[in-house]
C-alpha cells in the first residue's frame, strides 16, 4: 500500500513518517501494492488527529478518524477502525467485483481474526418522504436545530439543488451539495 501523508499546519517529519510506515503495514495484508491512502495529521490544541482515506476502484470509501494525546495512539486507533470496517463489510466487499484489484480477497479467507460480525442484511426500517421547499442555507440550518436533528435535506434557494447541511463534532456546520 502507498501512503500519502499530509499534515495540517504541521510538517509530517521523518519520525512521524516512520511511525505511520510501521503501522500502517497492518493493512498490506488486504491491498494490492498500488493502491493509496491518504492520511491527514493536525493538532487540535493538545489533541493529535489522523484521518485516514482509503478510495476503491469502483467509489467505496473507508475512512477512519480519530485523535488522541499521541499521533501513535491515534494512528492505532484509526487502524482499528479501518479494520473494523474490513472485517465488518467482508461479505459485501467481496461481493462488489467493481473494486477491481484494490482487495487481496484471498485475505479475508486466510485472515486470522474471528468472525463477531453478524453478516445480517441491512434493513430499511423507516423511510420519510421529503418535500423540499426552496431556503437558503442559514434557514436550513436554523430548520435543523429547531428540529434537533445533526443533518437536514433541502433545496437550495441559490443553486435550485439538493443539499445537506449537518452538525460537525467540533460545533460548526458543513454543507454537502449535489452535482446535478
Amino acid at each position: 500500500m502507498k501512503l500519502k501523508l499530509h499534515g495540517k499546519d504541521i510538517k509530517v517529519g521523518d519520525g512521524l513518517r516512520r511511525l505511520s510506515e510501521k503501522k500502517f503495514t497492518r493493512l498490506d495484508k488486504f491491498f494490492n501494492d498500488e493502491q493509496e491512502m491518504n492520511v491527514k495529521f493536525s493538532e487540535e490544541g493538545i489533541e493529535k488527529k489522523v484521518e485516514a482515506t482509503i478510495f476503491l476502484k469502483g467509489g467505496t470509501i473507508l475512512r477512519g478518524e480519530q485523535e488522541s494525546e499521541s499521533f501513535e495512539s491515534s494512528i492505532d486507533a484509526v487502524m482499528d477502525a479501518l479494520v473494523r470496517q474490513i472485517r465488518k463489510n467482508k461479505t459485501k466487499l467481496e461481493a462488489k467485483k467493481q473494486n477491481g484489484d484494490s482487495i487481496k480477497f484471498e485475505s479475508f479467507l486466510n485472515s486470522n481474526f474471528e468472525d463477531d460480525v453478524n453478516d445480517e442484511e441491512i434493513k430499511i426500517v423507516k423511510t420519510k418522504t421529503l418535500n423540499l421547499e426552496p431556503m437558503l442555507r442559514e434557514e436550513a440550518i436554523l430548520q435543523m436545530e429547531l428540529l434537533n436533528h445533526n443533518f437536514f435535506v433541502f433545496l437550495d434557494g441559490d443553486t435550485e439543488k439538493v443539499s445537506v447541511v449537518y452538525k460537525r463534532k467540533n460545533g460548526n456546520y458543513g454543507l454537502i451539495e449535489t452535482d446535478k
